[in-house]
């Protein structure tokens, strides 16, 4: 099929970069990058290089944040048995985690507890009754609440107070919770709109603590879980979200917890003394979100709270388990969604639905297909008449989708999520009016002028091979960890010359590559498919690593788009079931183990 995409290199004054590579003492290639990401002087440079939990802003004008510390301080102190709630996917897992483990701390008792997705999105009515005969007289939910009029009504009926801690849009109308903890509610005067609703279950565990004044817990334990659920909600990886992503990941690495630890085993990762945020979106995020798309998610939340090593293990080995089962359901439904996808290629944005498609894929599968057509994607899973889909839309913001979904709110049962990807409900007799409507909106949204901006690669710079050695890797790794809002840097390196290729592992592609004297080392995972064989010339879009295999360092090209330097067009972008594309909203689901 034709490229849809187009490689277009970052604007910046090249008299700024000269100036602040000199200040800072890099290389201009870093000073590009900087600059590029709105970091324009040395002290921005300085604070985004060093994130430190000390800089995390203080939690005033959190809304309903006293009201909340009230109810929780009075149901500790008299003993009152908590429910503690989340939504399946993994920052609503790690967030029921996160307000388990400290409310636990701090001497509550908790009965936690997460979404099914056969119950589909939020908090039933069924649970609420549930937890109402165990004798819970107040419920904390995690990642979902705001919207789940039904259940609200039903623990108001039971006697039951409901705090609700998420970050999905607040909808118009009565408040029905006792507390509404989210950064979207319009009293909320906190400046950071961006935390996963783990980030904001951890603001309230600190807060909590220092309400009580529990000297013997500390909320920085709970970091590992909110850098899970931070990078895999693919919430920005700025202001208190690197923060918070930073120090987790050297709590994770340490790995002390018992459920992530047996995780990272089953994952590879023991020879792997620092953890990255690559390692979690691409080993970990997959498995823990492996249960909830296929079933019940409370296998995940038993895993992140098991105590001791060996129930971590059995956990962990049936989490791997039900990956394994949700990779070749995943392949079934992609192969029939892109078909579908590829007969209406031409529209504006992409809306594919069949009988029988699994709702725990949809997700990956509408990444996938950003990947693929470079525009947004709605992926329908029919069981009869109803369909439960997820859409997904390009990391470059042109078309918001819950604002899109909620101008097409006519034809849908129920919506909800972010402007980069929302989860609906509709019945299948609205499928060809919901398509007629959300097209004609995506195109609005877009209009004339940024009709293209989701087909763009963004390229920080074009290099040259000799350039790519152990320092540049080591210098770019500052700017880590990586994600939504902060993107890995991408080079651009044309002309280069293949001296060796060949096939290793499960379809990966090894190449050595020439470029004037310079030779180095290159990997494209998942595309064998397109080895161009030996002494062939190609251009290549690639991200710098520091390979540190069986101890030995050194810088390795890690590719993302290959060509045969020969072709005319910008940039060749090979299909997203075989590379990962940094254009798609979920993408790290797209490859990932």
């Amino acid at each position: 099929m034709p490229d849809p995409f187009r490689w277009r290199l970052s604007e910046v004054d090249e008299a700024h970069v000269e100036a602040l590579a000199a200040e800072l003492r890099v290389r201009p290639t870093t000073a590009r990058i900087l600059i590029a990401r709105g970091l324009a002087t040395a002290q921005a440079v300085g604070a985004f290089l060093t994130p430190r939990l000390a800089d995390l802003r203080p939690p005033t004008g959190i809304a309903d944040l006293t009201r909340v510390l009230d109810r929780l301080t009075r149901a500790v102190d008299s003993r009152e048995r908590i429910g503690v709630f989340g939504d399946y996917d993994v920052d609503g897992v790690t967030a029921a985690a996160v307000l388990t483990v400290g409310l636990r701390a701090l001497g509550a008792q908790v009965t936690p507890r997460v979404a099914a997705r056969h119950s589909g999105y939020g908090l039933p009515p069924d649970t609420v009754d549930r937890f109402a005969d165990e004798g819970v007289t107040l419920v904390v939910t995690a990642d979902c609440g705001t919207s789940d009029v039904p259940a609200l009504l039903r623990a108001r009926e039971r006697g039951i107070d409901v705090v609700v801690i998420d970050h999905h849009q607040v909808p118009t109308g009565e408040r029905l919770a006792y507390g509404l903890i989210n950064p979207h509610q319009p009293e909320d005067r906190f400046p950071f709109k961006g935390l996963a609703s783990c980030g904001v279950a951890f603001y309230l565990m600190a807060s909590l603590r220092s309400r009580m004044h529990a000297a013997s817990f500390d909320p920085r334990e709970l970091l590992d879980l909110v850098a899970l659920g931070t990078i895999a909600d693919l919430v920005p990886l700025v202001h208190e979200n690197r923060i918070l992503v930073t120090a987790g990941l050297r709590v994770l690495s340490a790995r002390r917890r018992p459920g992530l630890r047996a995780l990272a085993e089953l994952a590879h990762l023991t020879d792997e003394p620092v953890l990255s945020a690559e390692h979690v979106s691409f080993r970990l995020t997959p498995r823990l979100n492996a249960a909830g798309r296929l079933g019940d998610a409370q296998l995940a939340l038993d895993l992140l709270l098991a105590s001791d090593d060996a129930e971590a293990s059995r956990l962990a080995t049936t989490l791997d388990d039900v990956n394994r089962e949700r990779q070749r359901i995943q392949e079934l439904v992609w192969t029939e969604a892109l078909a579908a996808a590829e007969a209406t290629a031409s529209a504006p944005a992409i809306v594919v639905g069949g009988q029988g498609w699994h709702h725990g894929v949809v997700g990956i599968i509408a990444a996938r297909l950003v990947d693929r057509f470079g525009k947004p994607s709605v992926v329908i899973g029919f069981d009869g008449a109803v369909g439960r889909a997820s859409a997904r839309t390009t990391t470059t913001g042109d078309v918001n989708l819950y604002e899109a979904l909620a101008a097409t709110a006519q034809h849908l049962v129920r919506f909800g999520g972010h402007a980069g990807a929302a989860g609906l409900t509709l019945e299948l007799d609205k499928l060809d009016p919901f398509r007629a409507a959300f097209l004609t909106e995506v195109e609005r949204r877009r209009g004339r002028a940024g009709s293209e901006l989701g087909r763009e690669i963004e390229v920080d710079a074009e290099i040259d091979l000799h350039e790519i050695d152990v320092a540049f890797t080591e210098e770019l790794g500052r700017l880590a960890p990586y994600g939504a809002g902060n993107r890995e840097p991408l080079f651009a390196l044309r002309g280069l010359v293949t001296a060796d290729t060949r096939v290793v592992g499960q379809g990966h592609l090894q190449l050595s590559v020439t470029g004037g004297r310079a030779r180095g080392e290159a990997i494209a995972f998942n595309m064998a498919g397109l080895d161009p064989g030996a002494g062939a010339m190609v251009d290549l879009l690639a991200h710098a690593d520091l390979d540190t295999y069986r101890g030995n360092r050194r810088a390795r090209l890690r590719v993302r788009h290959l060509r045969r330097a020969a072709e005319t067009t910008d940039v060749a972008v090979p299909a997203a079931d075989e590379v990962t594309s940094l254009l798609g909203a979920g993408a790290v689901e797209a490859v990932a183990e």
